[in-house]
């Protein structure tokens, strides 16, 4: 009878095993600091899965192994999903991200470039289960009611169980509710215990995804996901509260007539064309370097000797990457938690420089030489204010190099687009977004202008040369402009998106020559270099202070004479000669002293304070309060989103 028993739920009890493992393989692959899968975490997983699949001990033994087989396979292809992300983004996919599929679909062989072999060890149990499915239905065919001739034991206890029937699906009922009752222990009982003492708020903060994975593990992550996407789409919508509204409003208030600094620079380029060059993972620390005795910028760093450069610009990016980029630039808000603002909410308002430059009269236009549907650009953009959007379709695909378009010739007809007369009236602002140093940074051995020496053949020195074939265009593009007598009436910013995704230190360190701590690190992968010419300025100015791509909007418009005033923007004006803080979506942070790196469960005290000049740790109470003035910015500019707050704080400004 007890091997009746154990047949019955080995099934079951396997697949929890197994499923638990897949969650330990992918922890293991996170590389994630401060983070442990300690054994209250496991009995979370554990739990979770029992949750998922409880209801499997309700069905027949038949029935019970086809429906783990499905849930295996789904949970498998989820996790491994996941891992694949992660491994590009640092990231786990949300639902927000799904309704960006389209993205995932284009990334091709970046995503081939994230596989691992070690990643079938993932998959390996699907041959465990089919050799017991066949056991199973083996099993089944060998004990009838009658075998051999005789009756089974079933057959012949029947006539004195009359109600056997009844008694096995109450067993089955029985069983699948303790594993409910369980799971709801195992799962809810460790979260609680955190989320009340250290992890406490971390259901009502602006936390990363990482931070709630930490929590909840990987299936309460989703599930909570889940819970909140239904929550804010499928309920009615929330509004924003008097009270919250007056705070906002007095934020904003405040910050604007701080950023407002009537100085030498307000207005000195007024009704110059601006042009915006946002390369693809264009990162700082390859900025001045050379290897092998090649600069790997070249260009880039005699634009440096004679125009303003930001020495330590951070971007300020989370899961939309390219287009958070795009609107933390040109709307100076921060980008979502979870999923992009382009996606998300198209159709809410935001004081964009398209749109505030359009007011002025500019002529405003977007480029980028890639499908106008990626990222949703051909509806965001409207919403931004731009007059045309000239994707794919607007080019001539005479350089293919990638995804698409080559950046020289991008480049090249972008330009010829500005300067033409029928096409664009002047003054004009021009966002041009390029594309060819994007992972997984294949180019042909044509383009390939650097020699990588050691890193020849590896991921990294296949990124050193994407960024110099940029650098190359990014060239020909400014000697064009001062042919065409552009350059000198022209305000031009180049500034990167994002990192490159390559998180080993060994490449930095090995590129750099020195040893890299933790902050330094954090700087590499945070940091994109942001050039400014200004039209008749031909003094190199460095500015070594943090500042952020929030700050791009609210600088140019300076420059132009424009009043930050009348508008919703939470950047800093770089001109302004004043200090700034410079705030992550992640809540790290960075000022003229200080840098602070958060810990993953959220708590202040948990996270680490650093000095700019010593590069050491320091006590972690002088990071204080940097830590709340960026928690406020986050949590103000996620109520904008949220509640679509500009719309109305406009309302009320309008009211009698």
């Amino acid at each position: 009878m007890i091997t009746i028993v154990r047949s019955r739920y080995i099934g079951y009890i396997l697949f929890l095993v197994l499923m638990l493992a897949k969650l330990m393989f992918l922890h293991s692959g996170l590389h994630a600091p401060n983070i442990d899968m300690n054994r209250l975490d496991k009995l979370i997983a554990l739990g979770s899965v029992m949750l998922l699949s409880f209801w499997v001990l309700w069905l027949p033994r038949r029935g019970q192994t086809i429906a783990l087989i499905i849930i295996n396979v789904l949970l498998t292809l989820l996790i491994y999903s996941d891992i694949v992300y992660y491994r590009y983004f640092q990231d786990f996919i949300t639902v927000p991200v799904l309704f960006q599929a389209g993205q995932m679909d284009a990334l091709g062989g970046s995503i081939f470039a994230l596989l691992r072999p070690s990643d079938l060890y993932l998959f390996a149990d699907w041959l465990i289960f089919l050799v017991y499915t066949i056991w199973v239905v083996l099993f089944r065919r060998n004990t009838p009611a009658y075998n051999n001739g005789q009756p089974s034991y079933y057959a012949r206890t029947s006539h004195f169980r009359p109600s056997s029937r009844f008694m096995r699906g109450l067993r089955r009922s029985v069983n699948g509710v303790v594993a409910l009752v369980l799971g709801c222990i195992l799962t809810f009982g460790p979260i609680h215990s955190y989320a009340t003492t250290w992890a406490k708020g971390l259901f009502t903060g602006n936390w990363w995804s990482l931070a709630m994975y930490n929590v909840t593990g990987l299936i309460g992550f989703h599930g909570y996901d889940i819970y909140l996407y239904a929550k804010d789409h499928l309920g009615p919508q929330p509004e924003l509260s008097q009270k919250e509204a007056s705070s906002m409003k007095l934020w904003f208030n405040e910050h604007n007539a701080e950023q407002s600094v009537l100085n030498d620079s307000f207005g000195k380029y007024s009704g110059s064309n601006i042009v915006v060059i946002q390369a693809e993972a264009f990162m700082n620390f390859v900025v001045g370097r050379s290897i092998n005795g090649q600069e790997v910028t070249p260009n880039l760093n005699a634009l440096i000797k004679e125009n303003t450069y930001f020495s330590n610009y951070y971007h300020q990016t989370s899961q939309g990457r390219t287009s958070d980029a795009d609107f933390a630039s040109n709307g100076s808000l921060y980008p979502l938690v979870s999923g992009s603002v382009f996606v998300r909410y198209p159709d809410h308002q935001f004081d964009t420089l398209p749109a505030i430059l359009k007011s002025k009269g500019y002529s405003t236009n977007a480029f980028h030489a890639y499908e106008g549907s990626f990222w949703n650009r051909q509806i965001m953009y409207k919403a931004m204010g731009y007059d045309h959007f000239y994707s794919k379709k607007d080019f001539k695909i005479d350089e293919p190099l990638g995804w698409s378009l080559g950046d020289k010739s991008f480049l090249r007809q972008s330009l010829n687009i500005m300067d033409s007369v029928e096409s664009i009236q002047k003054p004009f602002y021009s966002f041009l977004t390029t594309l060819s140093s994007h992972h997984p940074y294949s180019l042909p051995a044509a383009k390939q202008g650097l020699d990588t020496g050691e890193f020849k053949g590896t991921i990294f020195g296949d990124y050193l040369q994407a960024v110099h074939y940029t650098d190359e265009a990014l060239g020909e593009l400014v000697s064009d402009m001062k042919q065409r007598g552009l350059w000198d009436n022209t305000i031009l910013a180049f500034y990167g998106d994002h990192d490159n995704s390559i998180q080993e230190t060994s490449y930095y360190e090995q590129f750099l020559g020195k040893s890299l701590n933790k902050l330094d690190m954090h700087q590499i992968m945070h940091q994109v270099p942001l050039l400014i010419h200004l039209p008749g300025n031909n003094t190199s100015v460095i500015d070594s202070n943090p500042a952020g791509q929030l700050d791009l909007t609210p600088s140019l418009l300076h420059l132009l004479g424009i009043s930050q005033d009348p508008y919703y923007l939470m950047g800093n004006n770089l001109f302004s000669g004043k200090e700034r803080l410079v705030t992550l979506r992640t809540g790290a942070f960075a000022d003229a002293k200080r840098s602070y790196l958060p810990s993953e469960n959220g708590q202040f005290n948990s996270g680490t304070c650093y000095s700019q000049g010593s590069r050491e740790a320091i006590d972690v109470a002088g990071c204080s309060t940097g830590f709340e003035t960026s928690k406020q910015r986050l949590q103000i500019s996620d109520d904008i989103m949220k509640y679509d707050g500009i719309k109305m704080l406009r309302k009320e400004e309008s009211a009698p």
